[in-house]
Formats: C-alpha cells, structure tokens, sequence
C-alpha cells in the first residue's frame, strides 16, 4: 500500500482497440484510487467503458486488437503494467480477483466443477488435492449451491445460468482477495439470491478489509453497497463523488438522467418512464466538444464546440461539464425542495 493508503492508483489509463472503423478508444484516460477496505461503484450505459477499465487492471486486454497505451496501474505500490505475464498471474486470482459477467462462457465447459475450483487454491494456497476438494465444497456451499458436496463433479452444462455465476463467484472468493472486482456480479441471478451474494461480498470486506470495485447498472445496488461512485461515459469519467452525495447532488447532466431513468414506486399511472433520449455515441467517431452534447437537454453553442472541463466541485466531488457548478447547484436546491415536500408530508400525513 502506498504511503496515501491506497492500495489500487489507477492514472491517466488508455486502453485503445484497433478495428475495421478506426481506433476505438474504449477507455481514454481514466483515473481514481481505491482504499483498504473501499467499495468503489462504476456505472454508466453499456459501451461506456466499465468492464474494458477492470479488465485493464487484470491485464486481460486482448492484444491485438486491444492495447493499453498508456496510464499507471499500481496495486499495493507494484505497477501492474510493468510486470512480466508469470507475476501478474501471481497476483491474479490470489491478491487480486474478479467476477466475470458473463457465467455462461467464463467455465470451461469440458472440466468439472470441481477441477475448476481445486486449481485455484492448488496454485495459489499451495493446497493438495484433499485439500482443495475440501475447500471447493465449502465455497460452493457459501454461495449458496444446494447438496454442494453432491454437485461439485458436474459439468457447468449441468448447472443453471445462475448456479453458475455462483461457481464463479466461489472461485473468485477462494482466496480471500485484497481486491475484488466484481462485473455485474448479479447478472441472471433471482433477487433473494442477488442479496445472498451482496452480503457474502460485504462480509469478505469485514473480515478481510477487502477492497471491492463492483460494475453494475443497477443503482439500486451501488447506492446500498460502495463509498464513492464513477460515472463513465464515452470512455471517460463523466462524475465522480462519494455515494450519498452523487444521488443527493449530481453536478452532471449524464448522472441526473440515469437517476431520473430509475424506476419510482410512486410514479404516476399511465404516464412514461423517463429516458435519456438518443443512444451512446460511436466511441470511434465521437463528436466535437463534449461527447454528450446530442442528448443533453441542457447543451449550448460551447458545449458543441469545446470539449468540457473536468471541474472539481468539493474535494472529493468532480464533473466532467461546462456547466458543472450550475448543475450542481440545481441539484441541491431540487435536493432541499423534496426534502421540504418530506417534512411536510410527514407533518400533515392527511393533507
């Protein structure tokens, strides 16, 4: 861990592919850190980025057509970048772990379950094969698998979507990672299941003060389980601020309409759900000026033509917005507004 108590500095990252249309730049120039026991949150559309920035810091690129070009990756104040492919796979699976998001295509289909499992802790725990059957069991009944003991010499073509991406998470688990990077961890899993996993992923960082980087589109699921929060867009980090302020406060036009896209129980009858018009931008092609600007509502003639700055709102607050400020201060004064409209109808519950 370095001497600011991070023990993940993510600088200036760039990870570029090189397709038929142009270089795609899937990620361009991503930075943030992550503290000892922090739960960091990335959301944002699909496309936007989110899973190529984690894959990075796996170093699980696929060059060609990909290529990280540029950035610091420091894990534990080693740069990830710099290492040879033999001593990122030491740290890989052991000290740094991750809950791919598709279980359908992560197993391989021709190994059992339990191979899969036992190779994890043969090669990073040095257990032997009794040793690391034992250990598959537990996991498999940690996360939930019923009549694990019974199960564990399947073949993933025998397992449900869900059962499976619950193998994955026992892999990913069974080492105790210092960092967890989770993609999606609850993709095709049923909701009580969805908590089980939640809070088998919050008990990994009390006991172990485990660091989680966890990828969803469910902000449900952020709001109640990170710290701080990452809006990317378009490749870049659009807003980034701690949880409770980014849902209270957006300073962001992006963030303020993924918060208006989620659904609200109180939501009138017969009227739409609100959603960001247009679709995410061509990251190859991207626009002049800001790479919002076709579906914000709220650009100017300056947003069409420079690109926006990435204006620091507090000391952990930043949006990337010309307008920032002004978004921001709209937010607390729509933020005061509710809270007033709250009180009030807990004053006068009849009306």
């Amino acid at each position: 861990m370095n001497q600011n108590g991070h023990i993940l500095t993510v600088n200036d990252l760039k990870t570029y592919f090189q397709t038929e249309d142009g270089v795609v730049k899937a990620v361009d120039g991503i930075t943030f850190t992550l503290s000892k026991g922090e739960t960091l949150g990335i959301v944002g559309e699909s496309g936007s980025g989110k899973s190529v920035t984690n894959l990075s810091i796996m170093r699980l690129i696929p060059e060609p057509p990909g290529k990280i070009v540029n950035g610091d990756i420091i894990f534990d104040g080693i740069d990830v970048r710099k290492l040879s492919i033999d001593d990122v796979r030491k740290i890989r699976g052991k000290r740094i772990a991750m809950i791919f998001q598709d279980p359908m295509t992560s197993l391989n289909p021709f190994l059992k379950i339990s191979t899969q499992l036992m190779e994890v802790t043969e090669l990073h725990l040095g257990h032997n094969k009794r040793q690391a059957y034992a250990h598959a069991v537990k996991m498999l009944e940690t996360v939930g698998i019923p009549d694990a003991k019974s199960r564990i010499d399947n073949y993933p073509h025998e397992f449900s979507g869900g059962m499976r991406q619950r193998v994955m998470i026992a892999m990913a688990l069974s080492c105790d990672p210092e960092l967890l990077i989770a993609d999606e961890p609850t993709t095709a899993l049923d909701v009580t299941i969805q908590a089980q996993i939640l809070e088998l992923i919050k008990d990994l960082k009390a006991r172990m003060g485990t660091s989680v980087i966890l990828i969803t589109h469910d902000l449900g699921v952020v709001a109640g389980m990170t710290d701080k929060i990452i809006v990317m867009y378009a490749g870049k980090v659009f807003e980034q601020a701690p949880t409770a302020e980014l849902f209270a406060t957006p300073a962001n036009p992006y963030t303020k309409g993924l918060l208006r896209s989620v659904p609200d129980p109180a939501h009138e009858e017969g009227t739409d759900l609100y959603q960001i018009p247009g679709l995410p931008p061509d990251v190859a092609h991207l626009p002049p000026g800001c790479p919002f600007v076709p579906r914000c509502e709220r650009a100017k003639e300056i947003c069409h033509a420079q690109y926006p700055p990435f204006v620091q709102i507090n000391a952990n607050h930043y949006s990337l917005c010309h307008f920032a400020k002004e978004v921001y201060a709209e937010s607390i004064q729509e933020n005061s507004t509710k809270m007033n409209l709250k009180a009030e109808i807990e004053l006068n519950p009849l009306g």
